[in-house]
Order: structure tokens, then C-alpha cells, then sequence
């Protein structure tokens, strides 16, 4: 029988991980960096105070769809209303099942009429992708799984911009917020994104695995300091964004999360708009909330969340954020998002907590 070790993949930066002292540990089908050397609140630091940290995300994967009926086929499948992309923008949005339910949160790239890039998330990947090529039969599409053959990095911080401007013949500052460019880096094509999880300014990176530690490295020689699993997780819940398999998932609609703002019901029809539809008029059967603890503890993934000394919910994503203290997003019910006496169990005890609004830190993004 097969180790769990010789049943995970490694990103192309596997070896420089390991070099740089990184602890590997399982995630989505990958050995993936939970931390390195200095510790993951200095990783943390290192983003969110000035600095820059780079992210091997290389898990994540790539679909490329391209075909004359490539926005009718992504206008079928996905929340969003991608005919108001323009090429070169990046538009966040989701796949969901006729439940109305998530498949995923993807990020969709125009690169042109015909042509369109992917990111989903990688333990959706080969779900997503079965999804996408099984209805691609009823388009002139065609659907391709770049992931294996790409490498995706997250620059996150500050100085970001810094330490990548050199490696490149475009102008960063040309690439505004949630827009993209093709380009040449280290002789090869890719793709230089504005966008990030972190809060902070930053780009995300698509090149070929062939390039992966040539540009890893160049951007550690420029100042960029390596971030793991634990911090990037610190930074996307200080923002409050959403996780599948945390606030979305095959048990929540957009109603639900928060996330009707990318789902556009005037659009026309598209997988899932009749439940949405339903849903959204019946009202949703549990709504997410953004609570700080003002009692001592931690809250984690799954603690009982009460209001007014009634079991409610649970919180989905939870941490000691340095700058904010105790902070979760949690589902409860409907009738206790706004008012009420909030708690947490933990270990036991309740801990009082307060309900707020996101992000829970400033967000530092360029808009």
C-alpha cells in the first residue's frame, strides 16, 4: 500500500522549500509549507508592516477556455456577468451546482473575445474541471487544465511592486487593481495579475514550472521573504475572506455567504439562478456574521457560537489576529445576525464576543 507521502504531489518548489527550512505538511493532495524557519507570526509581520512575502500557491489550478462561444458557455456556468469584462480584467465569481450551492470561487481573466483563463481552488480542481469539460460538450469551447504545467505565486505587500518591477519590461503601475497583463518574465510567457488574499497590494504570479526557482529566487534576492500555509491563513481572515470548505460551500448559497454581490440575477439564466432565486426570496437558513471576542481566548474553526445563551452556530474560520485581537466569521441564525448577546464556547467556558464589520484589519489593496 502506497505512504501518504508517495500520494502527494509537490509544486515545482518543493526543493527550494525544503532548502529554506520550510515544514512541509499535507494540504489539498500537496506537500505544502506551513511555515519556515522564522515562524509564521513573523511571516505574518513581514506582509502585513511594510515588507513583502512571496507564496508558492502552486497548488491552485489553471483552466484556459477559449472557442466562439466561450462567454456563453462562462455566462452558463458562472455568478458573475462576464460580459462586462474588458481584456485585461479580472473578475472574482463562483461555481454552483442547480442547488444553488457552491462548486467553487474561481477568478475568471479576459484575455480576449474568444479567450479566458481560470483559477480555482486546488481541492476543487479536478471536481471543477470534470464540471467545466462536461458542459463544454453543449458549447463550441474547449476546455484545457493547464495546472500541471504552471507555477502560481502570490507577492504580497508593500513592496511588492519593488521587487518584481525588475524582473520585467512593463511598468507595473500600469496594472491597476483586479487587472492583469501578459508578459515575458525570464524568457517565457505569463501572466502578472494586481490581485492577492492578503489585503495588501501585491500580484499574482503565472509562469511555467521550467521558470519557477529562477523567479523565486530572484524575488527572495530582492527582498521578499517566504510565506507559508499559517500566515497566509492569518492574513485572508483578518479580511474576512471567504474559504470553500470554511464560509462557502456545497451547504450554502450566495445568500447565505454574503455573496450576492457577484452573483448577478439579471444576467440571464445560469446554473443554480432558480434556487439562488429561491432562496434569496424564502431568505437564507443561516447568515454569516463577523464577531470579535472581548473576553480572553482564541476562537477556532468550529467553536459553538450563542446569542443570548442559545446554541446558534459555529464559527468557520477563527484566530488571535495581532492587530484586531480575537476575531471569527461564523454562521448563526438568521434571527441572531443582527441582534443579541454574542458568545463563544471555548474549552468550556463562554467567552463574550461582539459582532463587527470586515475587514477586521484595514485593507491596503490599490483600488
Amino acid at each position: 500500500m502506497p505512504t501518504l507521502e508517495a500520494t502527494l504531489a509537490k509544486t515545482a518548489l518543493f526543493a527550494a522549500h525544503v532548502g529554506l527550512g520550510g515544514k512541509m505538511v499535507p494540504f489539498a493532495g500537496f506537500e505544502m509549507p506551513v511555515q519556515y524557519k522564522m515562524g509564521a507570526l513573523k511571516e505574518y509581520t513581514a506582509v502585513r508592516e511594510g515588507g513583502a512575502g512571496i507564496f508558492d500557491i502552486a497548488h491552485m489550478g489553471q483552466v484556459r477556455v477559449s472557442g466562439d462561444e466561450a462567454l456563453e458557455f462562462l455566462q452558463y456556468l458562472t455568478t458573475n456577468d462576464v460580459s462586462k469584462l474588458v481584456e485585461g480584467q479580472v473578475q472574482y465569481s463562483a461555481l454552483l451546482n442547480e442547488t444553488g450551492t457552491f462548486i467553487d470561487d474561481i477568478t475568471t481573466y479576459k484575455l480576449g473575445d474568444n479567450a479566458y483563463y481560470l483559477c480555482i481552488n486546488a481541492a476543487n480542481r479536478h471536481k471543477d474541471v470534470a464540471h467545466l469539460q462536461t458542459e463544454a460538450a453543449n458549447f463550441d469551447v474547449v476546455v484545457v487544465d493547464e495546472s500541471d504545467d504552471t507555477t502560481l505565486l502570490a507577492l504580497q505587500g508593500a513592496t511588492a511592486q519593488a521587487a518584481l518591477q525588475p524582473l520585467l519590461d512593463i511598468d507595473l503601475e500600469s496594472i491597476g487593481y483586479y487587472k492583469f497583463a501578459e508578459v515575458s518574465i525570464n524568457g517565457c510567457d505569463g501572466i502578472i495579475s494586481r490581485t492577492g488574499y492578503t489585503g495588501e497590494d501585491g500580484f499574482e504570479i503565472y509562469i511555467p514550472n521550467a521558470i519557477a526557482v529562477d523567479v523565486w529566487d530572484a524575488l527572495l534576492a530582492n527582498g521578499a521573504v517566504p510565506i507559508g500555509l499559517a500566515a497566509r491563513d492569518m492574513l485572508r481572515t483578518e479580511m474576512g475572506y471567504a474559504l470553500y470548505g470554511h464560509e462557502i460551500s456545497d451547504a450554502v448559497t450566495p445568500v447565505e455567504a454574503k455573496l450576492m454581490w457577484i452573483t448577478k440575477l439579471e444576467k440571464g439564466y445560469f446554473i443554480g439562478k432558480e434556487a439562488v432565486e429561491a432562496r434569496k426570496e424564502s431568505g437564507p437558513q443561516q447568515r454569516l456574521i463577523a464577531i470579535k471576542l472581548t473576553g480572553r481566548g482564541i476562537p477556532r474553526e468550529h467553536y459553538p457560537v450563542s446569542v443570548d445563551g442559545v446554541l446558534s452556530g459555529e464559527i468557520t474560520s477563527g484566530m488571535f489576529s495581532p492587530m484586531a485581537g480575537g476575531v471569527a466569521l461564523a454562521y448563526v441564525k438568521p434571527e441572531h445576525a443582527e441582534a443579541g448577546e454574542v458568545s463563544v464556547e471555548i474549552r468550556g467556558k463562554q467567552v463574550a464576543a461582539e459582532r463587527t464589520v470586515l475587514p477586521f484589519v484595514r485593507s491596503n489593496v490599490r483600488r
